[in-house]
């Protein structure tokens, strides 16, 4: 029975007859109807001969109770299209809903975090995954990892440009690039090409500014180890720490407690936690002077993590080196009148190396304070540790900071 078919005429229709079922086919629609059984459920329809079978059979729409008309009629337009191009509704739907489960399980925050693991014993692994979570998972995260494009990468690292954070957008787009180029050669993420392929740092931020070195004057260096005293745990004693052993920030930042072992006064850090400037890079000793082992014994422990320094309890090492250093910036400068010139914090370990030569220390022993590679002849053959010349040079270095920490007071004859 063909019928002009209405909201109102499909809510008026009565159960069929005890053991039958009654259909209705519409008028606007071809082989679209409503299917009403016995006991008055209603049920969309639409009758074809569907892509792969002899014969024409019904499909089900949907529940004429939970469903408009309106879309009902959608619906069978749209298979009715789909069977046009010999494209059977049924695999299609099934093919959609697997695409959908398949970004479902690869959203970006899915890739990333895949990611993040594989580098987690990285030198930098944990200050990665921070930068990474904070400026693209939190944009990111839920979307699927094939939708990412490059003019979204674009936009994330022009924010941080715009900021006034070149520097970070650099190390960000770096970031993106490893990430996606993993993504792409894990074969497993839908991803071919990675958006940021053809990206260019120097158009997108800027050519990187040259590094520099700028040591520390003494009295500088004072100012900024009295602020670091009056800054709190964990940045505060992690400055200077920075201070005392001239490692890198990582190194510091990245401290367990078990890398010390304080009977034989000797902090070692891990190969893995190590700058590559070898192909195998090597555990490193640095020998503990007593101003150090005493700032050791100052910090407290958790028993959420190993970590020396933290801002949660011991769960992870402490990040946001930036927001730390503003505010220890803010103490230097409220007893300047005006203010310091502008350093970073790899200067501290500049500060270190270009005053040992002042110290009598030789400049071999100098460079195995540091971990710096030696270079030459000298540094494919000779194996000697230095420990116990380092132990010596630290000694000094501690005594010179000591030495400088109060300004020298100017005796003025009567």
């Amino acid at each position: 029975m063909r019928r002009n078919f209405s909201d109102r005429f499909i809510r008026g229709l009565r159960p069929a007859p005890a053991g039958k079922r009654v259909e209705y086919w519409d008028m606007r629609v071809p082989n679209f109807g409503v299917r009403i059984t016995e006991r008055g459920h209603k049920t969309y329809v639409l009758y074809l001969r569907w892509p792969g079978s002899r014969a024409p059979s019904r499909r089900e729409i949907g529940d004429a109770s939970r469903i408009s008309l309106a879309k009902a009629r959608e619906i069978a337009r749209r298979w009715l299209e789909q069977v046009e191009l010999g494209i059977d509704p049924r695999e299609q739907q099934r093919a959609e809903e697997i695409k959908r489960q398949r970004e479902r399980q690869t959203t970006f925050e899915v890739v990333a975090e895949a990611w993040i693991a594989n580098i987690a014993s990285q030198r930098k692994g944990t200050e990665v995954a921070n930068d990474v979570r904070r400026e693209f998972v939190a944009r990111w995260g839920k979307r699927p990892v094939t939708s990412i494009t490059k003019e979204d990468v674009a936009a994330a690292i022009g924010a941080k440009r715009d900021e006034g954070h070149a520097p970070q957008a650099h190390n960000l787009l770096g970031y993106a690039r490893r990430l996606f180029d993993w993504a792409v050669h894990q074969h497993a993420y839908g991803i071919e090409i990675s958006p940021v392929e053809k990206l260019r740092a120097s158009k997108l931020i800027g050519e990187r500014a040259k590094k520099r070195e700028r040591p520390l004057s003494d009295e500088e260096l004072r100012e900024v180890w009295q602020a670091a005293e009056e800054a709190e745990y964990p940045y505060g004693p992690m400055f200077r720490m920075l201070i005392m052993t001239g490692q890198r920030r990582s190194e510091v930042a990245g401290a367990c407690w078990q890398e010390f072992d304080i009977s034989r006064r000797l902090w070692t850090i891990p190969a893995e936690r190590m700058k590559k400037t070898t192909k195998n890079p090597k555990p490193h000793d640095v020998p503990l002077t007593e101003d150090m082992i005493s700032l050791l014994k100052s910090l407290p422990r958790f028993d959420a993590g190993d970590w020396l320094f933290t801002a949660t309890s011991g769960a992870g090492p402490v990040n946001s080196f930036g927001r730390a250093k503003r505010a220890l910036d803010d103490i230097v400068a409220r007893g300047r009148s005006k203010p310091m010139e502008p350093w970073v914090i790899h200067d501290l370990r500049h500060t270190m190396r270009t005053r040992l030569p002042k110290l009598k220390v030789d400049e071999v022993v100098s460079e195995r304070m540091i971990a710096h590679a030696i270079p030459g002849i000298a540094g494919v053959y000779n194996h000697h540790d230095y420990l116990e010349e380092r132990r010596e040079a630290f000694g000094r270095w501690c005594d010179y900071l000591r030495g400088i920490m109060q300004p020298k007071v100017v005796r003025i004859r009567g």
